[in-house]
């Protein structure tokens, strides 16, 4: 359960404080019920006693080495005291040389290992503490470090993929607006003098490309502003419940785009799922894990639906098999995983499956973008070209 915090009015006058929810809905309805109309509701962050916080982030590839070198000394059987200290000496990573010194301390004062880490929540998340406490308790600490690294791995692996498809597109866009801007500004004045100095009739496209160009010469403050307030206006939307579940619902049926963003998020939710599963984790907890770092609303909100129907003792099948992410096969799959008993195997196979599906269905999306940028960037520049010397070559006509 997440911990909100609230204002409103009631009966008595204005209210605050905190209450536990599943979600930012659930709080506003329980607020409802008591007759409290909320102004405010937002998630408290979770923060340990005591929680040490340290500047900068530490990159996937640091902290898989990490665990990986972590899992290889355990398994070696030198006490976690000793490793944490090699660890701390040794790490490419400044803030995790940092908070490993200052977790080696707190182990060394009778802490357990994950008590220690939840005091540094910016470095290791929900999964990644909650997997080494079910290790600790189960006394496999070496094989849980284990999986973990092969997560972190796999989970930066998709995100490469997924950065690789957006990378090319938005260089083209960019470069191309980049140019037509400077066209715009610079060169299309001049040949504007220059025409008007002709005293001739301008063709329509030609007439067309000068009225922008003065446009964006005048205004160009103002068109600066409102790229400003689109964007901050679109970051301030997609922070609220509404706005984040519109959003990412049509994101899922953008053509080609959606069916990428589909493939990516049954991957990762299968990925961190299965590996919570494998290492002991309770699948109550598993799943409010697997829905807090899902990255899409649409997909957490099916995890925690299913959540909730599997607290009430219900398979976890039966809910996924509601939801518009999950296809069909990956729901008989699960169910098979249910019944055999073997859940953790079955995820493992799907994200595995899944991860290749985003690996090729990003070949293919790049592949297709290439020629399509370049016939875009082609039109925009070309158009202005053609335009700025359709004039002349009326005139050439008329001399001759």
């Amino acid at each position: 359960m997440a911990v909100f915090t609230y204002r409103g009015r009631s009966t008595a006058g204005a209210v605050a404080g905190e209450l536990e929810a599943e979600t930012r809905l659930a709080a506003m309805n329980s607020l409802r019920g008591r007759g409290v109309t909320a102004t405010l509701v937002q998630e408290k962050k979770a923060k340990a006693a005591g929680a040490r916080r340290f500047g900068g982030s530490v990159k996937d590839k640091h902290l898989a080495i990490y665990t990986r070198q972590f899992s290889t000394m355990i398994d070696a059987g030198l006490p976690i005291a000793q490793c944490l200290g090699i660890l701390s000496e040794q790490s490419e990573s400044k803030p995790l040389r940092t908070a490993t010194s200052a977790i080696t301390k707190d182990v060394e004062g009778g802490k357990t290992l994950a008590e220690a880490l939840r005091r540094h929540p910016r470095i290791f998340n929900d999964l990644f503490t909650n997997m080494l406490e079910a290790g600790e308790s189960g006394g496999v600490l070496d094989v849980v470090l284990q999986r973990l690294s092969v997560y972190i791995e796999k989970t930066a692996a998709l995100k490469s993929k997924v950065k690789t498809a957006m990378v090319y597109p938005i260089t083209i866009v960019s470069v191309a607006a980049l140019v037509v801007m400077f066209m715009m500004i610079f060169i299309i004045p001049t040949f504007a003098k220059m025409f008007k100095d002709m005293g001739a009739d301008l063709p329509l496209p030609t007439a067309i490309v000068i009225a922008i160009s003065d446009f964006i010469r005048g205004y160009f403050w103002m068109i600066g502003l409102g790229l400003w307030i689109g964007v901050y206006a679109f970051r301030r939307y997609y922070k609220t419940d509404r706005g984040s579940m519109a959003i990412d619902t049509f994101a899922l049926k953008v053509p080609i785009m959606g069916m990428l963003i589909r493939k990516v998020s049954v991957a990762r939710f299968t990925r961190t799922l299965g590996t919570l599963v494998a290492s002991g984790v309770a699948i109550l907890e598993a799943l409010r894990i697997t829905a807090r770092s899902a990255g899409n609303r649409v997909v957490e909100r099916s995890v925690m639906q299913a959540r909730a129907a599997v607290s009430e003792g219900r398979a976890l099948a039966e809910p996924l098999r509601q939801a518009p992410v999950f296809p069909a096969m990956v729901i008989h799959m699960i169910s098979v995983g249910e019944t055999t008993g073997a859940l953790d195997a079955m995820l493992s196979k799907i994200a595995d499956f899944y991860e290749q599906e985003v690996d090729d269905a990003v070949t293919a999306l790049t592949s297709l973008l290439e020629p399509l940028m370049i016939v875009v960037l082609g039109v925009c520049v070309g158009g202005i070209v053609i335009a700025m010397y359709m004039p002349i070559f009326k005139l050439v006509t008329l001399v001759k």
